[in-house]
Formats: structure tokens, sequence, C-alpha cells
């Protein structure tokens, strides 16, 4: 008789972050035995299922290679779990751009410089850009004594001022990035967590 075909993998989900994408999964449990994973990809440009750097695998989850790094390239992925001869279903994951559905992340803070009057706030950007890249970084800031009004700006450098505060003030500051590309889509990041500093005296 044949056996029955194992269960199949399921929360099939490929998350990515700043451009680092992996694929995860549940684990199949099958009494006693050890369920190996084999991971596949196809690209929008060729409808050829290819092996990933995953094949027979322990681990619930399978970075991207590098051959995927391209950002604009529609990805499709499947997986399946394995144990001896006996194969799952493949399950396939929906169609992923790198470009649309990454998330990215705040900026660093690399240093505050404080003056009576200003902030001037130097910040790095969360993932190495590339050519035709925009990134434009959107900072709301306030005093905390009263954190209701907020006031925004925004930049394109890593370097900038806050500027026209209080002295001896306390004022707080997020900042997330906007990525547009050449293909005109925009991606708008997560907010950094609050960072607060108190201007000098003049």
């Amino acid at each position: 008789e044949s056996s029955p075909p194992l269960p199949a993998p399921k929360d099939v989900v490929i998350y990515s972050y700043n451009f680092h994408s992996l694929l995860r999964w549940s684990p199949v449990k099958v009494n006693g035995s050890s369920v190996l994973y084999t991971v596949h990809f196809k690209t929008g440009a060729f409808n050829q299922w290819d092996e990933m750097n995953c094949t027979r695998i322990t681990l619930t989850e399978c970075s991207f290679p590098w051959s995927l790094k391209e950002r604009r390239w529609t990805v499709v992925l499947r997986v399946r779990a394995e144990l001896g001869q006996v194969t799952s279903h493949w399950v396939e994951t929906d169609p992923f751009v790198a470009e649309r559905n990454t998330t990215v992340g705040p900026p660093k803070v690399n240093r505050v410089n404080l003056s009576s009057d200003s902030l001037l706030i130097s910040v790095a950007p969360p993932f190495g850009s590339e050519p035709g890249d925009f990134l434009q970084y959107h900072v709301s800031y306030w005093e905390n004594a009263t954190s209701t009004t907020k006031k925004e700006a925004k930049t394109s450098n890593t370097l900038f001022k806050i500027g026209n505060l209080k002295e001896s003030t306390l004022y707080c500051f997020r900042i997330q990035v906007e990525l547009k590309t050449n293909s005109d889509f925009q991606l708008l990041g997560l907010q950094s967590v609050p960072e607060c500093y108190r201007t000098t005296i003049s």
C-alpha cells in the first residue's frame, strides 16, 4: 500500500527587511522522524522552477541567494516537505517584488550636535542604495512639553539641521526614510524610536 503523502508546510511567508529576504514556514510534524525541506524559485521572466541553496534542509527558513538580489524582479517561491522517498505537495508563495514588498527600517542616527537654537543631526540610510534610488528623510519633531504639536521637515541630505528652537529646551524627533526608485514607486519606511535632546544656553 502506498503510504499517505506528507502534510505540506503551512504559514509559508516571505519576510523582507531592508532588501534582505527569506522564506519561512511552520515545521511539519511526523512522529519520531526528522522532516527535510526543499525550496525552489522562479522569476517572472522565466517560468521555470530552479533550486535555491535550500535542498533537503532541516531548517524552516531559507534566505534568498545572491542571484535573486534584483529588487525589481518578480519572484515566486515554493517549498515542500520530504521524508525518505515521500514528499508533500508544493506550497507556492504569492508573487514577491522586493522594491514593493520589503519593509524599510528606520535610518541610523549617527550623532546629534546641540546649539542654543538648533539640533544638527547626522544619519545613515538603512540599506545600501542602488543607482536611481532617491532617499528622502521625513523628520517630525516636537517640544517635549507640548508633544501634541509636531513639526515636519523633509530632506534628502544625511546631515541636516532642525532650527529656530528655544534655548535650554528639550526637543524630541523621529525620522523615517522614503525611497523613490526609477520605476516611480515610493516606499515609506518605519519610523525611528524618538530621541530627545536639550538645546544649550546661549
